[in-house]
């Protein structure tokens, strides 16, 4: 069954990126597009909802950081979630990433039951890791909070849709004064805080069209909530029109140009690694379950790999023995002498069998090209108490629907000696 959904998931795609063609295909376009025409006004109606109070938001108390974007994925939203909380962390802020876990196994049903029948109303939220210790594997809290809480320590991991509740059990369990949303911009609840949204400089808006015909989220006019502007992928090109047409929708927010550089090769299973050096002329195959596995592609022909055969699966796939093998199989047929694919998907990779060829993940970080001086002043203010968020004030009210009383939410947001 979920091999027949993961099909029926890549068709969707193929079909909405214009790489389908024929009947079923364009009958398929023509009712997604349909789809899209009502998805608009429902959208915009929740922002409205929110922006007028009629929907209930939160204040935590606290530095809240939310890194999202318009678009479905493939904007690298991961490495600046993890460059931010090292950032952060190695300044001496107690950091904690709030993480959806997209596609994690929730717990075992027993379990869940068992918790209602003890009729517990103390809540208790998916922790992967505490920032010394993981606590779940990748199948039970996702793909990338996984791949966060292997790369940080001294940072904690909390998965789960409610990012209130997940948000308030953090500050008083594990007395945290900042929190990052990982994917956060779509979530309103959560109020006061400090918007940066990505955008991918080669598909700034994806197709152009609202989910679920096109890529984008909610409408390009609601990039004016962004306090912060990340253009990624960037390759040194003039990027005057792409930011013309940013300002159009938001004429406040700095632009940051950014690039994901590629750092090293990691084994998959030795854990050894490989300089980039030793991709140049080397026959490769490529792995992936990502949006846009085109642009992965492109980075290792960009490295000077020769690609001679690419297996693309659809986005958080979650890989089995035996696709693996076959595309272990295919990749020496086609002479590859060594097999590549990305860092999340490295962590949904079955380990339990040694593959027949060397199988690598390639790291890549987060660079600043441009703006890094407005990126770092924006990040001081917001820590700085004086900050509109007034996040060193502590919350006298209760917050509703049984959340934990808010009293103890103190905000601790002075400033250290690096500006942070």
């Amino acid at each position: 069954m979920a091999r027949w959904i993961d099909k029926l998931e890549q068709f969707a795609v193929d079909v909405i990126l214009e790489r389908r063609y024929g009947k079923r295909a364009t009958v398929f376009r023509w009712f997604l597009s349909f789809l899209s025409f009502l998805y608009n006004p429902i959208v915009r109606l929740r922002v409205w909802l929110y922006k007028k109070r009629l929907l209930q938001s939160y204040e935590l108390g606290c530095l809240v950081i939310s890194v999202g974007n318009l678009t479905v994925g493939g904007t690298g939203k991961t490495p600046l979630v993890e460059k931010l909380a090292k950032e952060l962390s190695t300044a001496g802020r107690k950091v904690a990433i709030l993480s959806r876990g997209y596609k994690s196994v929730p717990p075992p049903l027993w379990e869940r039951l068992i918790a209602k029948l003890k009729g517990s109303k103390e809540f208790s939220p998916r922790v992967v890791s505490d920032g010394e210790k993981i606590y779940l594997d990748p199948l039970h809290s996702g793909d990338e909070p996984y791949m966060l809480a292997k790369n940080l320590k001294g940072v904690a991991i909390i998965t789960g849709k409610n990012r209130v509740k997940n948000g308030l059990w953090a500050i008083k369990n594990m007395n945290v004064d900042t929190l990052i949303l990982d994917d956060g911009f779509q979530y309103l609840p959560l109020k006061e805080r400090l918007d940066i949204v990505l955008i991918d400089r080669e598909f700034p808006f994806g197709n152009r069209h609202l989910l679920p015909r096109g890529m984008l989220r909610e409408p390009k006019d609601h990039l004016n909530r962004a306090d912060l502007i990340f253009i990624t992928k960037c390759d040194g090109s003039n990027l005057s029109s792409l930011k013309e047409e940013l300002r159009k929708f938001n004429n406040h927010a700095p632009v940051i140009e950014s690039i994901h550089k590629p750092k090293y090769l990691f084994h998959v299973l030795t854990r050894e690694k490989e300089p980039l050096e030793y991709l140049k002329g080397l026959k490769v195959s490529a792995i992936s379950g990502i949006a846009q596995p085109e642009s992965f592609e492109k980075g290792l022909k960009k490295l000077g790999a020769e690609v001679v055969y690419t297996k693309y699966f659809a986005d958080h796939h979650w890989f089995s023995e035996q696709e693996i093998l076959r595309f272990m199989e295919r990749s020496k047929a086609r002479n590859a002498k060594a097999a590549i694919t990305t860092e999340k998907d490295a962590v949904r990779i079955p380990t339990t069998k040694p593959f027949i060829l060397p199988f690598y993940f390639l790291r890549v970080e987060i660079e600043m090209l441009q703006g890094k001086e407005a990126f770092q002043s924006i990040l001081f203010d917001s820590i700085s108490p004086r900050r509109k968020y007034r996040i060193s004030y502590p919350r006298k009210r209760t917050v509703s629907n049984g959340l934990i009383n808010s009293s103890f939410l103190t905000g601790r947001c002075e400033k250290t000696s690096n500006g942070f």
